[in-house]
């Protein structure tokens, strides 16, 4: 699924325009027991209990595609197997959680509980929706009528956690005393959307996943739960990039953030110069290939040898699933691209500046070169000269282009 057809979904999710029917729900304990279990009418709940339901709903369709949600494709085998969790969602899907489905429901709530890694008590809630999909003209205006009806059921999975100790009025005793502590629903932690909404249509083969945390989302559940093969979420395809890449280099080489600053501009600016139109969409946008990466390291100054060491284990970790150029670009290291560029800079103009004093023959008292560290504006390059001061040859520094300088050891971490 994309944006817009998430989008899509999502806008119906208010008081006036959500058609969410019914809901189911199953509260779990620590030690995987179930304390209750419940089936409401979604419409006719009052508007507090309505308003957090929904929430539920909103937020396991939330986040960034392809980082947050992603969608998962049901393997042929896992579809066919009378005994797997697929067969229990598409009868699910069917009695839209009415009669029939409390035999389905309890089959669901123990492939949950039985493959979702969780310390803690959690609450699994059960959605069903009917969308009437609008006709939509090739100029993007929607029609009236509708051809397809979009039937699903989403299901959340929020941790539940015990509310903070903290003083409070107790009515009873009209006194300030410990607050009674309860137990609180968290925000969604992780869910799925079934089926997916593909090209605005049922896809009876996929299934929408949604995480709270993309770093380590928890892909025992759809591989084991859902029987989808998982997928990395494009922040573990960035850091697992950046981690080959300072693995290979060396995180105590002293050029590892300009080498990564300058593998990230140039995927940057790759990306940047395709078209609007094919940088968003998944058929077109840019990926990276070996032969691209092994140019942009070279290019960055590494070795021949340690570039293709590097290609080839990037290939290697990501042979099932190639990342999107776009996946790989980290915002933080580009922000941050100005600084160590002037930072380069200003060692390069003191390698200069000591090379001018070098070849001044300028010498420390023990005839040793001297240790030259000066902090100069970017936009500025420092001249040495001598000249002769009452008969003494003196070493010239011009001030306006010089804010401080430390002759004979003085350090300063450029």
């Amino acid at each position: 699924m994309n944006k817009k057809e998430v989008n899509e979904l999502k806008r119906r999710f208010t008081k006036e325009g959500c058609t969410i029917s019914q809901m189911a729900g199953c509260y779990v304990d620590a030690e995987k027991n179930r304390v209750c279990t419940f089936q409401k009418g979604f419409l006719s709940l009052e508007d507090e209990e309505f308003f957090k339901y929904l929430e539920i709903v909103k937020k396991a369709m939330s986040g960034t595609v392809g980082n947050n949600l992603l969608t998962l494709g049901f393997p042929t085998e896992a579809e066919m197997k009378d005994d797997g969790i697929y067969k229990v969602l598409t009868a699910l899907r069917e009695t839209a959680l009415k009669d029939g489905s409390e035999p389905l429901l309890s089959a669901l709530y123990d492939r949950i509980i039985e493959t979702y890694d969780y310390t803690g008590n959690y609450l699994i809630t059960v959605f069903y929706d009917a969308y009437d999909v609008p006709v939509r003209t090739n100029d993007n205006l929607l029609l009236d009528e509708s051809t397809d009806v979009f039937k699903y059921i989403v299901v959340a999975i929020c941790p539940v956690n015990l509310s903070k100790a903290a003083l409070g009025y107790r009515e009873d005793e009209n006194a300030i005393g410990p607050r009674l502590r309860d137990w609180v629903v968290g925000a969604v932690d992780t869910a799925f959307t079934f089926p997916a909404f593909n090209d605005r249509a049922t896809d009876l083969h996929s299934v929408l996943v949604y995480t709270k945390d993309a770093k380590e989302p928890h892909r025992e559940f759809w591989e084991n739960g859902l029987e989808c093969p998982g997928k990395y979420t494009s922040t573990q395809k960035r850091n697992a990039f950046s981690n080959i890449i300072t693995n290979n280099v060396g995180s105590e080489n002293d050029r590892l953030d300009e080498i990564i600053t300058d593998v990230q501009e140039s995927i940057f600016t790759t990306v940047d110069a395709q078209p609007e139109a094919e940088k968003n969409n998944e058929e077109t946008a840019k990926i990276l290939k070996k032969d691209e990466l092994t140019d942009i390291l070279k290019d960055s100054g590494l070795p021949e040898e340690k570039s293709e060491d590097i290609a080839t284990e990037y290939e290697d970790f990501f042979k099932d699933e190639k990342p999107l150029a776009k996946e790989l670009i980290d915002a933080r290291v580009l922000k941050n691209s100005e600084a160590i560029e002037e930072k380069k800079n200003l060692k390069k103009q003191v390698r200069d500046l000591q090379e001018q004093l070098a070849d001044a023959g300028i010498t420390d008292a023990d005839g040793n070169d001297v240790d030259l560290v000066v902090k100069i504006r970017p936009d500025k390059v420092a001249e040495i000269d001598t000249t002769f001061v009452n008969g003494v040859r003196c070493l010239v520094i011009p001030v306006e282009d010089v804010h401080t300088a430390a002759i004979n050891g003085e350090l300063q971490d450029l």
